[in-house]
């Protein structure tokens, strides 16, 4: 009997430690949150870089339900452009919402799911709304509209004082703007006749000004402004623009700069008319961030950063990046900062992402 006792206390022993670093593990990703603060929900619009699902019934090629992408993550393909979680998720995670942010689309998404946030981003979308009319995907303007009904949804399974209280206390995260880029200046025909680089940004700026005003009007005060990457050091970017050594699309970095000027003056200018203390408008830059991977792999536990993983890595995004590239692709994502052509890795957006928003953090409160 002895024994037995000592066995029973050793036993609930360990499972009292496995409990807590368990625990710990699960939440290591939290942000510790000012006192008397509180984040209801994480919303969500933009493009690929953000998109969970919502392009998965629409009919485009901007699509990533299939393998290889997915492969590292639980569910497997779910639409996210990715081999495993997205920034959406991850942000989600830091802010201690929840793990995953699902598509407002995916016909599974319920009520529930609502309640703490959902993702409209669409991908291939840009603020430009011929760059979403082009690929088939839903603009900026159509995510809103989302946004709309989900509200109504949610004050209908709540109640509107709940409901303006998740509203209000929620994170909104915004992210797109690298398609107007890649996919419409510089690969159509229809803009660069009309405006040089200084004068695109400024016509996709004042789109993005009329959104956040639109998104504000419908009760955010939480915004963080993603800004845009180094689209030209992508490896689809330079194997397109980048000559021979597939150097980066030096032309598309200028117009990212000077795109990102642009957003940066506009939550300068939106802060000068939104002065309610409850009020955040928040410029969050990228474009460093992912270059200092891009540049300085090794110090960040990379061995690639010029091809992506899946297929030959320098072109494959999307529906190239298929089951037919699964031969070619490398054996672990997690050495590679490039998950495709367009798109970075699980791993680097882990590493991204913290650095993101611990530098605003202070900013969203």
């Amino acid at each position: 009997m002895v024994f037995l006792s000592q066995f029973q206390t050793c036993f609930w022993t360990i499972i009292l430690f496995l409990f807590m670093v368990l625990n710990c593990h699960v939440n290591e990703a939290a942000l510790v949150l000012p006192k008397n603060v509180t984040v209801t929900a994480v919303f969500v619009f933009g493009d690929s870089i953000v998109d969970p699902g919502n392009n998965n019934n629409l009919p485009t090629i901007a699509k990533g339900n299939f393998l290889p992408y997915g492969r590292d993550f639980k569910d497997g393909p779910t639409g996210r452009f990715s081999n495993g979680r997205v920034p959406s998720d991850l942000i989600a995670e830091e802010f201690g919402v929840k793990g995953l942010v699902p598509a407002y689309l995916d016909p599974k998404t319920q009520l529930q799911d609502l309640l703490t946030g959902v993702s409209f981003a669409s991908g291939a979308a840009g603020y430009d709304p011929l760059t979403a009319k082009t690929a088939n995907v839903i603009p900026m303007s159509g995510q809103l509209e989302l946004f709309k009904e989900c509200i109504k949804k949610i004050k209908g399974g709540v109640g509107e004082e709940r409901a303006a209280t998740i509203i209000s206390e929620a994170i909104y995260i915004v992210c797109t703007g690298s398609n107007d880029i890649s996919n419409t200046y510089f690969s159509t025909p229809f803009r660069r006749p009309h405006y040089d680089i200084n004068g695109y940004a400024e016509f996709n700026a004042r789109y993005a000004n009329q959104f956040l005003q639109d998104l504000y009007g419908l009760g955010a005060r939480r915004i963080g402004l993603l800004g845009l990457p180094p689209i030209g050091c992508v490896p689809s970017q330079r194997t397109i623009g980048g000559g021979k050594n597939r150097d980066c699309y030096e032309a598309e970095n200028q117009l990212a700069i000077a795109y990102n000027a642009k957003l940066s003056g506009v939550i300068d200018s939106l802060k000068a008319v939104y002065t309610l203390p409850d009020t955040k408008l928040i410029f969050l830059d990228i474009y460093y961030p992912l270059l200092s991977l891009i540049q300085n792999p090794a110090k960040y536990g990379f061995e690639v950063a010029t091809k992506g993983c899946c297929g030959t890595g320098l072109i494959e995004a999307s529906i190239f990046c298929n089951p037919t590239s699964i031969p070619l692709s490398c054996p672990d994502a997690s050495k590679y900062v490039f998950w495709d052509g367009y798109h970075p890795s699980e791993k680097a957006y882990k590493i991204l992402v913290p650095i993101i928003i611990n530098t605003h953090l202070n900013e969203f409160f």
